[in-house]
């Protein structure tokens, strides 16, 4: 009998294995990329023959010993709908409304993810959203650690009213605006994680020939519990670095004390999550705790204590005492005189050990307005970076299954599956969640495109969004992770076919997720059509060139300056310049245009040698721009040390 079961589950294996496969990126409605080879592939039994019929062309191929096989068709033009026919056996796969026309790769985190339901005034442009011939795949999210070779589950889907709030924003109003020109298909593949790395979006085989990168590769896990345990190895090694090679204490009774020395905790910030902050994708019990100085008029008054969204999990304490709960949404509890002493306080959180769902993160959630101290009217935001964490890695914990938590895992799940796809070219949107490594960004995130291209063995167009302004405007002497992010976005446009939208004009200094899509797509689409498809026209900003000192004024040179530049200002004033002498100290400039170059001095700098442009998180008030209406990129003309440049991924 038991030798029957057996016989019975290999026929069961074979069967099941010998059915012909095809990836779920092909699907009715589907588009194909016009002009260029198209490439099939699936699997099905060993030495079987595959047959396909498209229009009026027809292939075959004979599959290889493990099943797979390949079928790749000469090039056809824009047009259908057509029906395509794949035999294998006694197996048809039959797939209807089949399109030609150009398809696009919409990737990076979460704005590009961003849906145009979300988008500003999306109510008006989902009423006139009503063309079949734009259509979009949606790739889902996966993580592995070896490469996949299927989508598991997709679905081409029509524009209509009713479907486009799901389709990505910036990639959407791209297509609207080649539609106009072109007149033939357009097809999106939504292939992005809100959040991501760069990293986790490059093949283990380019990180192996990456001098940043291979040492990583050597050791990365290959499994989700190797990975944990790494993660965990490396938070307890930082403790123990800021602790003289212990880790904290996180017993109540000691922590609650009144010496008890917080200074080897974590830095931590509000609002936010602990995947974003030092302690990715854990999952446990821990403390956070921040020091607020309160004179002796404050302590005597009542006050209002609001700490963002509530969570079953939090205590609150004020100096060890400890404050009383509340069911309410949004945590505020009103306190009566003496709660707070003149001097030091500490305001200590405890997370505790009740059970949430692993997407409900460790951390204080909620808007900056919604976590506050308020004494009579006298507001103390609590809404910043001076608060500390600790996790207690002494009680029982897990780690969960993270985009960031190794690199080249989304890659893996989400982009090698859909290799060797015909597609005309990349749009990008990516890297907020590389600022902190934005020199070293540098050299990944050109790395990434160029082995996309490898892979494909196309040198297809890559077209990205340079980072918006978010964040804070400060001068260019505190320094910008951020403005160094975008700096390093503007040196890969020196690979050839690349194209760089920039957007700190239509950003949002208070949302990371600016909500004016329209015009991001817009400029993408500009780029597009200058570059990829003909339509000669202005399509970039002001890009600085060049640099000369002369009589204490530095005049600045620039490409792409189209019809002219010109100040954004109705009294035609420059802002967001900054100019430095040789002890490296920024002052805010004077700065105008004269022709085609801008004069730039200040009268504290008799000998410059420096200027910069928009050096900052989010330099709002910048405003240099082409007469084509393309605002100019920050930059910066000196190569000084910056915040990132000893930052990376992975060290020994």
């Amino acid at each position: 009998m038991k030798f029957l079961i057996s016989i019975l589950f290999v026929f069961l294996y074979v069967q099941a294995f010998s059915q012909l496969h095809i990836s779920a990126i092909f699907s009715d409605h589907m588009i194909l990329q016009r002009d260029k080879p198209l490439k099939i592939w699936g699997t099905t039994g060993a030495g079987e023959t595959v047959n396909i019929s498209l229009k009026q062309s027809k292939a075959s191929v004979r599959a290889g010993n493990d099943g797979r096989w390949l079928i790749t068709m000469p090039a056809f033009s824009a047009g259908g709908p057509y029906i395509l026919t794949i035999k294998s056996g006694n197996e048809t796969k039959i797939f209807t409304d089949v399109l030609f026309g150009e398809v696009w790769i919409c990737s990076g985190q979460s704005n590009m993810e961003f849906r145009v339901k979300q988008a500003m005034n999306a109510p008006y442009e989902l009423h006139r959203a009503n063309n079949p011939l734009i259509r979009e795949v949606s790739i889902p999210h996966k993580l592995t650690f070896h490469p996949e070779e299927f989508v598991d589950s997709a679905q081409w889907v029509i524009s209509t009213p009713e479907t486009t709030g799901e389709f990505t924003a910036v990639g959407y109003f791209f297509a609207c605006d080649i539609f106009e020109k072109l007149h033939v298909p357009i097809g999106l593949i939504y292939d992005n994680w809100g959040g991501s790395q760069v990293e986790s979006w490059i093949s283990r085989d380019a990180m192996m020939g990456s001098a940043e990168l291979k040492d990583y590769i050597k050791q990365m896990p290959d499994n989700w519990d190797a990975s944990n345990a790494r993660v965990e190895k490396e938070i307890i090694s930082n403790l123990k670095k800021q602790n003289a090679g212990n880790v904290p204490a996180t017993d109540e009774a000691s922590i609650l004390q009144d010496r008890y020395d917080f200074s080897g905790w974590m830095p931590s910030a509000v609002p936010t999550s602990w995947d974003w902050i030092g302690l990715p994708s854990y999952r446990g019990e821990g403390y956070m705790v921040r020091e607020i100085m309160v004179d002796s008029i404050q302590a005597s008054l009542p006050s209002v204590l609001s700490l963002g969204v509530n969570d079953i999990r939090f205590r609150w304490f004020v100096n060890g005492n400890a404050l009383p709960g509340t069911t309410d949404k949004i945590f505020t509890v009103s306190l009566p005189p003496f709660t707070w002493k003149p001097g030091r306080n500490l305001l200590l959180l405890e997370i505790g050990p009740q059970q949430v769902p692993d997407w409900w993160a460790v951390g204080i959630r909620g808007e900056n307005d919604q976590i506050y101290l308020d004494f009579d009217g006298e507001r103390i935001s609590l809404a910043d970076e001076k608060w500390k964490m600790l996790p207690k890695l002494n009680k029982p914990h897990h780690f969960m299954q993270w985009m960031n938590s190794e690199g080249t895992i989304i890659y893996n799940g989400m982009l090698h599956p859909i290799i060797p796809y015909s597609i005309r070219g990349v749009l990008w949107y990516q890297g907020e969640n590389n600022t902190d490594r934005a020199a070293e960004y540098s050299k990944t995130f050109p790395l990434m495109i160029e082995s996309w291209r490898k892979e494909w063995k196309d040198p297809f167009p890559f077209l990205f969004v340079q980072l918006a302004d978010f964040g804070s405007n400060e001068s260019s002497n505190a320094g910008s992770k951020w403005a160094e992010l975008r700096e390093a976005q503007t040196k890969t446009l020196r690979l050839s076919n690349t194209g760089m939208s920039v957007t700190t004009d239509i950003g949002d200094p208070k949302d990371i997720h600016p909500k004016n899509k329209q015009e991001v797509g817009r400029r993408l689409a500009a780029i597009a059509l200058n570059d990829v498809y003909g339509f000669k026209q202005t399509c970039n900003g002001p890009q600085y060139d060049s640099v000369y000192f002369s009589n204490g004024k530095a005049i600045l040179f620039f490409k792409s300056a189209g019809k002219g530049l010109v100040a954004k200002d109705k009294n035609g004033y420059l802002r967001g310049f900054e100019i430095s002498g040789p002890k490296r100290k920024f002052y805010y400039a004077h700065a105008f245009i004269q022709g085609k170059e801008i004069v730039v001095s200040a009268d504290s700098v008799e000998n410059p040698v420096a200027v910069r442009y928009g050096w900052s998180n989010a330099p709002d008030d910048i405003n240099l721009y082409n007469a084509d209406g393309f605002p100019a990129s920050p930059f910066r003309t000196d190569n000084w040390p910056g915040l990132t440049d000893s930052v990376r991924f992975f060290k020994k």
